[in-house]
């Protein structure tokens, strides 16, 4: 046997299911399909204008939700409950962030009492990175602690969403360690997940079928990037870890500063995603909008998402 080969007996059981699984998506296929958008909280009253237009066009959509995301440290609180607390007054769903780290039971408790208050039931539960110069993790170093006390608090009032990361999380040691941590937070009490974004397929069915392999069941809704700007999604994706093919960035980069080639090369190259993950059964889509309504718009038209779901 040649060096590189993998001698198959010697891999425990556990580790061989995760080398070679079957990704047939089963366990996603029985879940409705879900749509949602993800905003972020403007740090200005122009900004804020600029995601009530973006809101009100994808609104038109009929997504289950608008998820807000929320400052490592809760450094965008008042403009996350600013944002949250608006979507609430035009009767949009609403699925606020929350990320723990460096924050106390007391802050937490809080801040859910808050949002039970809002008549707001989803909560996107994460860790959160530890912002510069913070000694502290606080009362949650993990996520799955955040959401063990979110059920204890709460019981089941919200559905409670955590992050999932098919590409793995850059912080990970390994594959099989990154999703322990996973299902850790599944067996806390999340009742779904939402990917980091990603743009091979494949690596969503492989991580779906690891999950399967190790006993979860929970839709796991794959999250979407549009390709916005080339420079600042590889600043992003360098970032957070996940992947850019690539082919994907020798295009992008021949197209120069062409932002127009650079827009329609994007929206066709995640129209082409979404439409694979959705054909082979994944339980929905969650658009990270980057408060920017036009690409959204022109994917989910070309997936013919209005009408498939009249």
């Amino acid at each position: 046997m040649g060096a590189t080969e993998l001698n198959i007996a010697s891999v425990p059981l556990l580790r061989r299911s995760l080398y070679f699984p079957k990704a047939d998506m089963k366990s996603q296929q029985k879940y409705q399909k879900t749509f949602s958008f993800e905003l972020f909280p403007p740090k200005t009253d122009a900004g804020m204008e600029k995601l009530k237009a973006c809101v009100n066009r994808l609104q038109r959509l009929r997504p289950l939700y608008f998820s807000v995301t929320y400052g490592a440290g809760g450094s965008t609180q008042e403009r996350t409950f600013e944002t949250v607390d608006w979507l609430r007054q035009q009767g949009i769903g609403t699925a606020p962030h929350l990320s723990c780290v460096g924050s106390s039971k007391d802050q937490i408790r809080s801040i859910l009492s808050h949002y039970m208050d809002k008549g707001i039931d989803r909560i996107v539960a994460l860790r959160g990175d530890m912002p510069s110069g913070m000694g502290a993790a606080g009362d949650f170093p993990h996520a799955n602690d955040l959401v063990e006390f979110i059920r204890a608090e709460t019981g089941d009032h919200f559905c409670i969403t955590v992050a999932a990361y098919p590409e793995f999380h850059p912080q990970a040691p390994d594959a099989l360690t990154d999703l322990k941590n996973f299902r850790r937070k599944v067996k806390a009490g999340a009742n779904e997940a939402i990917t980091q974004y990603f743009y091979s397929a494949d690596a969503y069915f492989h991580f779906v079928a690891n999950c399967e392999a190790m006993g979860m069941d929970l839709p796991i809704v794959p999250g979407i990037m549009p390709i916005l700007n080339f420079a600042q999604l590889a600043r992003f994706s360098d970032a957070c870890g996940a992947e850019i093919p690539r082919w994907i960035r020798r295009r992008m980069q021949g197209f120069g500063d062409d932002t127009t080639s650079i827009r329609a090369f994007g929206v066709e190259v995640v129209t082409e995603l979404c439409q694979r993950l959705l054909d082979q059964g994944a339980p929905g889509l969650h658009f990270y909008t980057m408060n920017q309504s036009s690409a959204v718009e022109q994917i989910w038209a070309n997936l013919k998402l209005s009408e498939s779901l009249l």
